[in-house]
């Protein structure tokens, strides 16, 4: 059997060990042969592709992005590229495809399997965290990792200076780095795209932190908006998948804040930093399970399905069930985030 492997989407830490983790199994255990597409979807849709085997993947485990490549590629926008796709993995003599991505990645696969029957295996993938059907995505924990230690090191300057200081971390819809990052850093205010914020409450809590001589840290979310106004915009362009570039939010509320308080307010936008870099241990043993379990799934011939976290165990789910919603910060968490506000 030869099956064929894509990353698509962002990258993020672990992308690699999945990779590792499925071409070791694949080929020590049930004697595979592996071909690597480049670029996500842009590589069967082109036919463009690269020698996946042991070598290959040797030295890989720490090593953040991903040997692939990955892009916003989306076959179901190009006129026949369902069937283009279809054609050239039956050309390349590939029996099955292990997509590594996130939400729209995968949604391209549930629709190559359930319209064109292409035998796909799903493996979740997003630095949000807001997959759902698992309760963790690799890339997450190193993602909150990097934005708890830019906001340790903010809180020394913020103090030196008695500045605000506002950092602005990955999350379009959901808020889990800026609620993971921001308890963990002891951020004095966390802001996600599920609760709509009052700019006044958060004027009053950053005052509130300099009546007692300290300064405050905020940490946004990129959705997150104001009570009264819309998602903050970086250049109103859309991707291949209809999705706007986000970023801003921070440097409009470090404005707000500084206009409103009289204090000082400074922006840093963590951005892509978030995404690169080598992998925390729990993302490389996180991933690299996804990767055994996903290589199973396609000697199962279970295909249609996602690997997926549940408690310690992983299980397979229908990618439908992954994409269907978007898996958001419950109410009751960020409320308890809540006391440690102002």
């Amino acid at each position: 059997m030869r099956v064929g492997v894509l990353t698509g989407g962002g990258d993020c830490p672990g992308l690699n060990a999945v990779i590792r983790g499925i071409v070791r199994k694949g080929v020590q255990e049930y004697g595979y042969e592996f071909t690597g597409f480049r670029d996500g979807w842009r590589g069967p849709l082109e036919g463009d592709t690269v020698r996946l085997d042991i070598p290959a993947v040797r030295g890989i485990l720490p090593r953040g992005g991903t040997i692939l490549g990955s892009s916003r590629t989306n076959p179901l926008k190009t006129d026949g590229g369902a069937r283009r796709v279809k054609e050239n993995l039956a050309e390349l003599a590939v029996d099955a495809l292990v997509v590594i991505g996130g939400e729209d990645t995968l949604g391209v696969a549930t629709t190559l399997w359930e319209q064109y029957g292409v035998p796909c295996v799903g493996v979740p993938k997003t630095i949000d965290n807001d997959l759902s059907a698992t309760d963790y995505t690799f890339g997450f924990d190193t993602a909150v990792n990097i934005a708890t230690e830019a906001i340790d090191r903010l809180h020394t300057t913020a103090e030196s200076h008695m500045r605000v200081l506002v950092v602005e971390v990955m999350g379009r819809h959901a808020g889990w780095i800026a609620l993971h990052s921001g308890l963990a850093g002891g951020a004095n205010v966390i802001l996600i795209p599920e609760q709509r914020f009052d700019l006044d409450q958060v004027c009053a809590w950053v005052e509130s932190r300099f009546r007692i001589r300290y300064a405050p840290i905020v940490v946004v979310a990129e959705g997150a908006m104001p009570r009264d106004g819309d998602m903050v915009l970086k250049d109103g362009t859309l991707d291949s998948f209809g999705h706007v570039r986000l970023s801003g939010i921070g440097e409009w509320l470090a404005n707000q804040i500084e206009k409103r308080t009289g204090k000082e307010a400074r922006t840093t936008v963590l951005g892509h930093v978030q995404r690169g870099g080598t992998p925390s241990a729990f993302d490389r043993w996180l991933a690299t399970r996804f990767g055994l379990h996903a290589i199973d799934a396609v000697r199962d011939g279970d295909f249609g399905t996602m690997v997926a976290l549940r408690g310690t165990g992983i299980v397979r789910v229908p990618i439908g069930d992954a994409t269907a919603r978007i898996k958001t910060v419950d109410p009751s968490l960020y409320q308890e985030a809540g006391v440690f506000f102002g």
